[in-house]
């Protein structure tokens, strides 16, 4: 049998290596360094084969057990007590997750998550939160708890931008929640490189998420982002945390929305929506009635429609204006859609049915800061145009769904039924979708139309006196 040998391995990153070194040369960390026992390849009774790979088998620090005897409730989730920001994390916190939450400066994200440690620390007198900042003093965020209402005595306070005085106050303080504000400007001093660059995040985001897989305490890491909205730093800093989160918001609009990226614990397309407040950020638990105009009587060149944002149903109400001009080219203003899109919905209505828009001003846009991304808007848009272009107002009550095609045809979408039953719940009777879209809501009418065509006449046949007025609502 052959002699035992030993190979030397990293206790930060498990990197391995023939000889001891004070310095790993992976991860750059000192003193990790420690001896661990190999098995040679005739011990395992295949000679040659790990001689053949290169390297020994290392001896397993715990041994591989049957999936049926390992306990899952150590990967509970646990509620943050901000009902939105669980509903895109699958249920609340993992122990020992790393959650990485992204967006552009002035967004609101430590206002949000100064907000998730003032209820984590209140829902259990045994909870403690430690919230790192290493952007502004203390004195700062002291004056935002007091705004917010986020001062407690479980919610400790280091300005810090030194990773090993970070993992200090972690010992002293020992939390059950980690916020890092923020990554980029964290430090580490044994590794080379300049502050917020590609090998300190790297090496301070390995070192966090070690941290939280041993202790068991969950961390929460804001990052900036770059002028394309990706998150700032290697592409490799998303593969090393569990959950990624964006921060979105406009703003010129206090409706704030956090959407999953990637989460190895729940779903990765879910959406919670927030408004941003004087007095803090609170959750937005029915956010379709920041995205309809209320109005009590009818109004040529709007419609509304059904988007699907991940798996939450939202309605948001389409407004198009049609005017004349003397100008040689007329303008075309877009805000809240892809202009690409509502260039080709005016090309199909000009050219398959008629209506005459290439010497007219056209302004299409969508209420209360909106984003509509999806084609199936796509069918609101026309009629709106088509609405405003005729000068008719379409029927309250009344929500259109469908993509139109270059040839005029009103293309089916996904999620039919779960928009309707929206719809529904929101005080709107009847809708206008495309063919074979399944049954509508009992007591909801739905009208299945093929082409653009069929929609402008099956339009012109409902009835006009306006339907009852839905009744949304109010926002909470």
């Amino acid at each position: 049998m052959a002699k035992p040998k030993s190979n030397f391995r990293c206790t930060s990153c498990q990197h391995t290596m023939p000889k001891w070194v004070g310095r790993c040369p992976d991860c750059g960390a000192w003193g990790s360094v420690e001896e661990a026992p190999a098995l040679a390849a005739a011990v395992t009774g295949r000679p040659g084969a790990t001689a053949a790979r290169g390297g020994a088998a290392l001896v397993p620090n715990s041994p591989a057990m049957p999936i049926s005897e390992i306990s899952g409730t150590s990967s509970l989730a646990k509620p943050t007590g901000v009902e939105e920001l669980d509903r895109v994390l699958g249920g609340g916190l993992v122990p020992g997750s790393v959650v990485l939450l992204a967006g552009e400066p002035g967004v609101g994200k430590s206002t949000l998550l100064l907000e998730v440690v003032h209820r984590w620390a209140r829902r259990d007198p045994q909870d403690r939160a430690l919230y790192v900042t290493g952007e502004e003093s203390a004195g700062q965020v002291r004056l935002r708890a007091d705004r917010t209402g986020a001062v407690h005595e479980r919610v400790f306070l280091a300005a810090e931008s030194d990773l090993a005085t970070v993992f200090g106050h972690v010992e002293q303080v020992r939390p059950t929640l980690l916020i890092v504000d923020s990554v980029q400007t964290m430090l580490a001093a044994d590794v080379e490189g300049v502050t917020g660059g590609v090998t300190q995040v790297r090496a301070i985001t390995s070192a966090l998420t070690s941290l939280a897989k041993t202790t068991g305490i969950p961390v929460l890491l804001i990052g900036h982002v770059t002028k394309d909205g990706a998150v700032a730093g290697p592409r490799s800093l998303e593969h090393l945390v569990d959950v990624v989160l964006h921060f979105e918001g406009d703003k010129h609009s206090t409706l704030r929305m956090v959407r999953g990226v990637k989460n190895r614990f729940g779903a990765a397309d879910e959406v919670g929506c927030f408004e941003l407040r004087e007095d803090g950020i609170v959750c937005v638990s029915d956010p379709s009635g920041l995205f309809l105009h209320h109005r009590d009587d009818a109004v040529a060149g709007t419609a509304v429609t059904v988007t699907m944002d991940g798996k939450r149903p939202l309605l948001g109400e389409v407004q198009a204006l049609v005017a004349h001009t003397t100008m040689p080219s007329p303008r075309r203003a877009v805000s809240g859609m892809d202009s690409a899109r509502v260039a080709m919905v005016l090309a199909v209505l000009e050219r398959r049915f008629g209506i005459k828009v290439s010497d007219k001003e056209v302004y299409a846009a969508t209420v209360g800061g909106m984003r509509v991304t999806e084609p199936s808007a796509d069918l609101a848009l026309a009629l709106a145009v088509a609405s405003a272009f005729r000068d008719v107002a379409l029927p309250t009550g009344l929500v259109v769904l469908g993509e139109v095609g270059l040839a005029g045809e009103v293309r089916r979408v996904t999620g039919v039924g779960r928009r309707l039953a929206e719809a529904k719940r929101l005080g709107f009777t009847h809708a206008v979708v495309p063919r074979d879209s399944g049954d509508a809501p009992p007591g909801f009418r739905s009208v299945e139309v093929g082409s653009l065509g069929e929609a402008l006449r099956v339009l012109d046949g409902l009835p006009a006196a306006p339907a009852p007025r839905p009744r949304l609502r109010p926002v909470t």
